[in-house]
């Protein structure tokens, strides 16, 4: 299989095209067990509906140039794009159809084996099979197409591509309507906890799925749980790029786990190789992203009488806030007192233990 372009080329690529270009989609449907280790309580068996998917041979695409790869694995995420085409006011089938159609033809014209994506959603919210067996794949729960919609990830990861452009506009309604089905039968069907859904730029220097789309992800992740009957702890990405007191949060407690790295600030590749490392340890998918599987693992509930990083982190969030608390790596009577009132304004039970909920609205 063709090494996939960076989407910066694709996105060239599609502007010669006369703006029809894209790349990748999503997958769907089938009750399964949740991961075991998700921060969910779940209900295990909740059936989730299979939205309507319109399959390769209903928008009439052409047939791939080789045989498509069919891994024996699941994906252990889903990763949500833009088109960045136009925001067009046709929310017909015949469009979308249409819009499938030249996003094949446009990855061919690039030498791809097929579509890019797995899965399309257009602005009218019909859910089309992008790359050829997807949807067979999906439908198995063990199964996953490989596709070509983020390098590095193609492997382990499910990509919606959402027609349209995400910078300045929230999608249509339907289309999101449709995004929300699409990735719950997708998290029925792989046991993909529905915290693991991800914007493209996660991964990868893109602006993808576009600030609006991306700043919803968190709701998404909400919808999704809810939609499963499920309920979450929806925790803020954090990755390369990043700086702040959260970013020095994961410093401190991938030290307090056992990792070495410069507690800065800086969300560089010293922390990415932390990161990656403690997933690995942690039995997590080695991604140097940390997102709320990542961040359940990684913080250590502290309480009055412990010490060390964990707590130092905990200060520092405190701080931050502008509680007046001493950041000296030690939990004494000052930070148990700055902990209640900082719960109690949290609308948090007041313990003064900094457990996983306590956490949450520290970094959040």
């Amino acid at each position: 299989m063709n090494t996939p372009p960076t989407r910066r080329q694709v996105l060239r690529w599609g502007a010669a095209l006369g703006g029809s270009l894209l790349l990748a989609g999503c997958g769907l449907n089938k009750a399964a067990r949740l991961d075991p280790d998700a921060p969910v309580n779940r209900l295990d068996g909740q059936a989730v509906t299979s939205p309507a998917i319109a399959t390769t041979a209903a928008w009439k695409a052409q047939a791939p140039r080789e045989a498509v790869t069919l891994l024996a694995t699941r994906p252990t995420r889903i990763i949500v794009h833009h088109t960045a085409s136009a925001n067009v006011s046709d929310l017909s089938q015949a469009q979308a159809h249409s819009l499938a159609r030249s996003i094949q033809q446009a990855h061919f014209d690039r030498g791809w084996t097929d579509s890019g994506q797995q899965f399309t959603i257009s602005r009218g919210g019909y859910v089309l099979e992008g790359r050829h067996r997807s949807l067979e794949a999906a439908q198995t729960g063990t199964q996953h197409v490989r596709g070509a919609h983020c390098e590095s990830f193609n492997d382990v990861s499910v990509g919606i591509e959402n027609e349209g452009t995400y910078t300045s506009v929230s999608p249509p309604a339907a289309q999101y309507d449709a995004l929300v089905r699409t990735c719950a039968w997708l998290c029925g069907q792989y046991g993909i906890p529905a915290t693991e859904i991800y914007g493209h730029r996660d991964f990868l220097n893109t602006s993808c799925p576009g600030d609006v789309l991306y700043a919803r992800l968190p709701q998404l992740r909400r919808d999704v749980a809810a939609r499963l009957g499920v309920s979450v702890r929806v925790w803020p990405t954090t990755r390369d790029g990043q700086s702040g007191e959260r970013v020095r949060s994961v410093q401190s407690l991938l030290r307090a786990r056992g990792q070495t790295l410069a507690v800065d600030g800086n969300y560089g590749g010293g922390t990415g190789t932390a990161v990656s490392a403690f997933q690995t340890s942690a039995g997590l998918t080695p991604d140097a992203v940390v997102g709320s599987a990542t961040w359940e693992r990684l913080v250590l509930t502290v309480r009055r009488g412990d010490s060390g990083e964990a707590v130092r982190a905990a200060q520092g969030q405190l701080q931050a806030r502008g509680y007046g608390v001493m950041l000296d790596g030690a939990f004494g009577p000052g930070t148990e007192s700055a902990v209640r009132s900082f719960q109690t304004a949290q609308g948090l039970t007041a313990d003064g233990v900094v457990g996983p909920n306590t956490w949450l609205a520290l970094v959040g």
